[in-house]
């Protein structure tokens, strides 16, 4: 069983640092915030949480001295890397001109740009 369990474990080191190399060059050739944005959540959730699974694999079976810290790690990168996500993006889309956007799939205002009493854009969070 701890063959099996320890190639289990290279496995998923090996495909969470393919995740990361591929994140890390994405973030490096890709052009705006947006595209940006992807890679890095990519890398995180998924690079990350396979290395960190094979660690949790690799104390718990060959061993026998289970770590629940790894899991917490992953929980909160689960848990973080889509918020930080939206909010990289929300400050992209409050620094670019509204009127460059496309329109809003139910046609009224992007929630970024909500217009106020006069008219113009609201500027904040």
């Amino acid at each position: 069983m701890t063959f099996a369990a320890e190639a289990l474990a290279a496995a998923l080191i090996l495909v969470g640092g393919a995740f990361l190399l591929l994140g890390s060059a994405a973030l490096a050739k890709l052009r705006d915030p947006l595209r940006r944005l992807h890679a890095p959540t990519l890398a995180v959730t998924v690079g990350l949480g396979a290395i960190l699974i094979a660690s949790m694999l690799e104390a718990g079976i060959v061993r026998a001295e289970p770590s629940w810290h790894e899991l917490a790690i992953v929980l909160f990168l689960f848990l973080t890397a889509p918020v930080s996500a939206q909010m990289i993006a929300k400050v992209h889309l409050m620094e670019i001109d509204p009127a460059t956007l496309p329109p809003p799939r139910e046609g009224g205002p992007w929630a970024s740009h909500a217009p106020d009493d006069e008219g113009e854009p609201e500027r904040g969070g």
